[in-house]
Parts: structure tokens; C-alpha cells; sequence
């Protein structure tokens, strides 16, 4: 049994930051540990440019505390009328790594999504052509299909034939959730990579609704059966290079996530990598860690792995219960144990 393991920095790869005061208050909380993040463009209104883009990863790096280092890696929200040559202009300057789907409707901020998937068909080969990931959020929207099932039906009705159509493009299925999902990512020959977050792997559908409802575990896409939540964490812990971390921390202020309409959302950043050693541990796959957290991202977005390192050492640790922010306090997620590791100082 090993008390101190040391890895390369870690990456997160699905990140919400929100803007302004929230910003400020969460952005410390990611910079703490992770050298890098992808950056969720979902804000009101999006970020559907690359002069949009550049502009919020200014507001980002002007919040970042002097003392941290921290890389905003900026994506474009994909709607119906994005211009693929402004795609290409802001890939080629270097300032986005990826671009993000949202299906309209389907999670936060996602008004302005995609309703007529033909319509992004010469943004999609452009990408494909200039090598820059899609990240999707893979649930299909339908009023008649269960809020359970809508993963499942995304891969057969929206990803799959899109990856067919446009076989070169590379793809990330962003926070998968379902074993349908994992499975699908193994069947893939190349260029299919897939997200898992740190509240996927603790939690199961169970934990949001027996003995009450428990706001603070409601995100989209919502938790699974006990049975998705084993074979996430099966993925999680393979060391399979198709598997990398993306938080999907989303900061909500309290009375938002209270309310009678709660907003979905888990917010992580602060204690993610504790809870994440935590689990491996106990999948007897601590030695995977490093390959989840810090190589397997890096390698899918062809990017150097992190030269920094991070330390984490065995010995429980207390988590604040919420941070304070300038719009009011946001409930870090509570995995419902203590971790029996800590991030060295």
C-alpha cells in the first residue's frame, strides 16, 4: 500500500467556469490543481465566435490569481449559423481546441443548440478537415423519450450517423453516463474519445432520489442505474487511452440548485482529485490514475502532457462545504465519504 503517489499535472477536460462573479470566485478553485481546462462556451449569451472567444479567455485569465498558473483551452458554441471560416480562423490562430455541441434544449444555457443537424454538416467537414474535436453533450431532446434513455438514443439517432457522414471528424462524447456510451467509445476504430466526470463515478440515480431529493446530485446528463456506474467506473479505471477526465464541475449559487425548478449541475473543482484517488483505490487501480487525470487527455487533443506534477497523499483532509462567491455561496458536491487522500501543499 502506497501513502503518496505523484503524477503528472492534471488536465480537466469539460469545465464550466460561468463569468464575472462567479468566475472570480470558482476559477481558483480548478488553477489549484489542474494546468489546463476545456472551457464550456455556454454562457448568456454564448460564445459563438472566435473574437467572442478571445475575449472571455482575457476575462478568465484577468480573474486568475497572480500566483497560479492556469490555461484556458476556449471552444465556440455550435449553432446553425456558425461560420465555419471563422471556425478555421480561430483553430489556425490557436486560440480554440475544440468545438461544442449542444442539442437545443438539452442542459444549461442551451437555447441557442442545434435543432436541424444538417444544417452544421459544412462546420462539421471543415473541422474534420482541419483536425479539430467536437465535443457533444449526447442526449437527444425529444419529449418522448425517457430522460434515462436519451444517451442511448443520441448514439444511435444523432452519433452514429453523423460519424458515418462525416467519417474523418474526431469526436468527444462529452460526460458519458450509460454503459451504452463506454461501449460504443471501445467499438469505435479511431478518432472517438469520451469524458467522464468525478460525480458520475460516485453517484447513481439512487443516490439523487432515495430517503428525499437531493438537489446538489442533479446534473444532466442525470445519473444512471448502479449497473452505468460500474461500467463508467470500469472505463474509468482500464487505463484505455479512449477514457480521460472532464469534470463537468458546474457552479449553481444555493437557492438556484433549491429551488422548485433546481438548475443541473455538480460543482467538483475544489475536491476532485482526492475523491478521484479515492475511488481508484477502491477499483485497485490507483496505478491508472495518472493515465484517467493527466495522459490520456492530453494525447486525445494532441498536446504535451503536463512537465509539472502533482502530489496526493494518503490522510483525509476537510473539504469546505461551500466557497463564497460574489453572487452568493455554491455547495461543493459531497460524495458522501470522507477521502482517504489529499493534494500535498
Amino acid at each position: 500500500m502506497t501513502d503518496s503517489l505523484t503524477i503528472h499535472r492534471p488536465d480537466d477536460w469539460h469545465l464550466h467556469l460561468r463569468d464575472g462573479a462567479m468566475l472570480d470566485a470558482v476559477l481558483p478553485e480548478t488553477a489549484r490543481h489542474f494546468a489546463r481546462a476545456i472551457i464550456m462556451p455556454n454562457l448568456v449569451p454564448p460564445v459563438v465566435t472566435g473574437a467572442q472567444a478571445a475575449a472571455y479567455r482575457d476575462r478568465i485569465l484577468a480573474a486568475l490569481p497572480e500566483d497560479m498558473d492556469f490555461e484556458p483551452l476556449m471552444t465556440l458554441y455550435l449553432t446553425e449559423e456558425t461560420d465555419p471560416a471563422d471556425v478555421a480562423a480561430a483553430h489556425a490562430a490557436g486560440l480554440i481546441k475544440a468545438v461544442k455541441l449542444y442539442p437545443a434544449g438539452a442542459t444549461t444555457n442551451s437555447a441557442s443548440g442545434v435543432r436541424d443537424f444538417k444544417k452544421i454538416r459544412p462546420v462539421l467537414e471543415q473541422m474534420a478537415l482541419i483536425g479539430l474535436p467536437l465535443c457533444t453533450h449526447g442526449e437527444v431532446t425529444d419529449a418522448d423519450v425517457d430522460i434515462f434513455d436519451r444517451e442511448a438514443v443520441f448514439i444511435d439517432k444523432v452519433l452514429d450517423p453523423l460519424r458515418r457522414d462525416v467519417p474523418e471528424l474526431r469526436v468527444v462524447m462529452e460526460h458519458i453516463t450509460t454503459s451504452q456510451a463506454a461501449d460504443y467509445v471501445r467499438s469505435a476504430p479511431a478518432g472517438l474519445g469520451a469524458t467522464i466526470t468525478t460525480h458520475h463515478l460516485v453517484i447513481n440515480r439512487n443516490h439523487i432520489l432515495v430517503g428525499g431529493i437531493k438537489p446538489h446530485y442533479y446534473c444532466l446528463p442525470v445519473a444512471k442505474r448502479a449497473t452505468h456506474q460500474q461500467a463508467l467506473r470500469q472505463a474509468a479505471t482500464s487505463g484505455d487511452p479512449r477514457f480521460f477526465l472532464g469534470t463537468d464541475s458546474a457552479p449553481h449559487v444555493d437557492p438556484a440548485k433549491e429551488s422548485a425548478c433546481g438548475c443541473a449541475g455538480c460543482f467538483t473543482a475544489t475536491n476532485t482529485m482526492p475523491i478521484l484517488a479515492h475511488v481508484f483505490e477502491q477499483e485497485n487501480a490507483l496505478d491508472k490514475l495518472e493515465a484517467f487525470t493527466s495522459l490520456n487527455g492530453p494525447n486525445f487533443y494532441r498536446l504535451p502532457v503536463n512537465s509539472s506534477t502533482l502530489t496526493l497523499n494518503r490522510g483525509a483532509r476537510e473539504i469546505p462545504a461551500k466557497i463564497q462567491s460574489g453572487d452568493g455561496p455554491v455547495t461543493v458536491f459531497d460524495p458522501g465519504f470522507t477521502p482517504d487522500w489529499h493534494v500535498a501543499d
